[in-house]
C-alpha cells in the first residue's frame, strides 16, 4: 500500500554527523523534476536544509534534467521549498539555534505516488569520532569473516 521505492541516500551525512531525529518532508517539486527522479537520476551530497522565516528550504539537491523534458526542465540545483506542518517548522527553528546543530538531508524517496525526503536534525562528528566508527566497522566485519571461516571448516 505505502510501497517506498528509495531514489537517493546520504551515505556523507551519516560519517560527518551525528544523527539525532529524523523528520519527513515533502518537496515542492516540478513534472519534469518528479519524472527525473522516478529515473532515479538524484545526488544529495554536500546538500542541506535551511529555515527562513517560517518556510523551510532545501539547498544542493541536484535532480538531473529530465531527458524529454524540453523547455519544461527547471534548474537542476534550484532551492526548492520542504512541506513540513507548521509545528514542525517552528521545531526545527528552535532545536537549530541551539550550538551546532543544522538540518541534512538523509534519504530521498517515494512513498506511494509521493516524493519525500528524511532530513535528519545533525551535530558534527569531530575527527576522532569518524576514526572510532571506521575502527568498530573493521572489527565487525573482522568477526564476520572469522564467523564464515569457522562455518565453513565443519
Amino acid at each position: 500500500m505505502n510501497d517506498i521505492k528509495t531514489v537517493a541516500t546520504n551515505r556523507k551525512a551519516f560519517h560527518d554527523y551525528f544523527i539525532d531525529e529524523t523528520y519527513e518532508a515533502g518537496l515542492e517539486l516540478t513534472g519534469t523534476e518528479v519524472k527525473s527522479l522516478r529515473a532515479g537520476r538524484a545526488n544529495l551530497k554536500d546538500s542541506y536544509a535551511t529555515i527562513t522565516g517560517e518556510e523551510a528550504f532545501v539547498v544542493g539537491i541536484h535532480i538531473s534534467s529530465y531527458k524529454q523534458g524540453g523547455i519544461h526542465n527547471a534548474d537542476p540545483d534550484r532551492t526548492r521549498k520542504l512541506l513540513l506542518h507548521k509545528h514542525e517548522i517552528r521545531s526545527l527553528i528552535g532545536k537549530t539555534r541551539e550550538k551546532g546543530y543544522t538540518l541534512v538531508p538523509t534519504k530521498l524517496y517515494f512513498r506511494g505516488a509521493r516524493a519525500k525526503l528524511e532530513i535528519g536534525l545533525a551535530h558534527g562528528k569531530k575527527l576522532y569520532d569518524k576514526r572510532r566508527a571506521l575502527a568498530e566497522r573493521e572489527a565487525r566485519r573482522e568477526m564476520e569473516r572469522g564467523l564464515v571461516k569457522r562455518q565453513r571448516r565443519r
